[in-house]
């Protein structure tokens, strides 16, 4: 069994937050559960119709069935899978964390969706924690770069030795979300724009965001459509903005994000391009490769709780920083490259763009297995620096 960075405790409730299919479940099956004798453990699966239908009819039966259950016994933990889809029930959980002393351990994709739903989450009284696919860090000596590009890292795909069942596996995890995430949740009404969106918002993954343009593309919709889609895909843990930086915050607001999905093989499934080969030294795969390193980047800083702002940098004469870690009073430029081998004229301008911006640290990520320090720039095999840079 892969061993997760996501470290669950067993002393307090808990959030375990992550999109559909990243292993929630599977992480406190046997992560958990198997510590506790199942008689002293409730579970509510509410991806199952007759159970999220009673609770979220009467969430009171929550409270009613926990309660006659320590009558009976002792109960260690309480499981309650995909929360969101009852945002009510913290109500009751939080009644009963109180009066009860009964730990929950309470799975989500969308933590912003429970926020809208409840007052907060349980004021303080549980920690949070992040489950993301697979990191490098996690897989290990498994790890394979090429595998990582073309598929991904999700549990239930990377896994497989099938690459023909990985790509078909992908390519029903992007229905399963369009069904589940978005139809069944009511996140939107207008379903086929958002559809087409998806699409066009993976072929956009990585760019700058021009809400018009993309409903352009799109058709049928507004930009302000189009806000509400990415929204869709942030509340869900499906992708995440990457603001601008500047060292003015007023500056900053004032330029346009770029938008990444949370794993390049959905990515891939969404602009349905799981089929075409990402050869070295090509555009495609330079893209697939600072996509990777990124939504690296943001899922260690997420899980590790290294509360760096993540951010980019660009210039309207083209200058750009592809990843800026910001955190305390540390500001880290970090160029990623897809090459094997670092290329001393572009080093050197990255160098000197960082230096004019009065930037604290400069790393040039790429896949050249050498650690040189030139100049002021620390040039690392990207692994090696990601673990640099997150204290892993």
């Amino acid at each position: 069994m892969i061993r997760r960075l996501t470290n669950l405790s067993e002393l307090e409730t808990f959030f375990l937050f992550g999109a559909r299919g990243t292993g929630k479940s599977t992480l406190i099956w046997d992560g958990l559960l198997p510590l506790h004798p199942p008689e002293r453990v409730k579970v509510y699966d509410l991806l199952d119709p007759e159970v999220e239908d009673r609770l979220i009819r009467s969430p009171e039966r929550l409270e009613q069935e926990v309660r006659a259950h320590l009558t009976q016994g002792a109960l260690d933990w309480v499981v309650i899978d995909e929360v969101q889809k009852a945002p009510r029930l913290l109500d009751v959980v939080h009644r009963l964390i109180v009066s009860t002393g009964v730990r929950f351990a309470l799975t989500g994709s969308s933590a912003r969706k429970l926020r809208r739903g409840a007052a907060n989450l349980l004021a303080g009284r549980a920690v949070v924690h992040h489950l993301a696919p697979f990191s490098f860090v996690e897989l290990g000596d498994a790890f394979d770069l090429d595998a990582a590009l073309r598929f991904g890292g999700l549990p239930g795909i990377i896994l497989h030795p099938s690459e023909t069942v990985r790509s078909q596996r992908l390519r029903a995890y992007a229905l399963t979300y369009l069904r589940e995430e978005v139809q069944l949740e009511q996140l939107t009404r207008r379903l086929d724009p958002f559809r087409e969106f998806l699409e066009v918002a993976a072929q956009h993954n990585g760019q700058v965001l021009n809400m018009a343009a993309i409903a352009r593309d799109v058709g049928r919709v507004d930009d302000k459509t189009i806000r509400s889609f990415f929204d869709i895909l942030e509340d869900t843990l499906v992708g995440f903005f990457l603001p601008a930086w500047d060292r003015s915050v007023r500056r900053a607001q004032g330029k346009h994000p770029k938008f990444y999905l949370f794993d390049p093989g959905v990515k891939r499934a969404l602009d349905r391009t799981l089929d075409v080969p990402l050869h070295p030294r090509t555009a495609a795969f330079g893209e697939a490769f600072e996509h990777l390193v990124i939504a690296e980047a943001h899922r260690l800083n997420e899980t590790l709780s290294r509360d760096f702002r993540l951010s980019y940098f660009a210039t309207k004469d083209g200058a750009e920083i592809d990843l800026i870690l910001s955190g305390g009073n540390r500001t880290i430029a970090i160029e990623i490259k897809s090459a094997d081998r670092v290329d001393p004229d572009r080093l050197h301008r990255f160098e000197s763009l960082t230096t004019s911006l009065g930037i604290d640290e400069a790393y040039w990520l790429s896949r050249d297995p050498t650690s040189l320090d030139i100049g002021a720039v620390k040039c690392r095999e990207w692994r090696t620096g990601l673990r640099e840079l997150m204290r892993v």
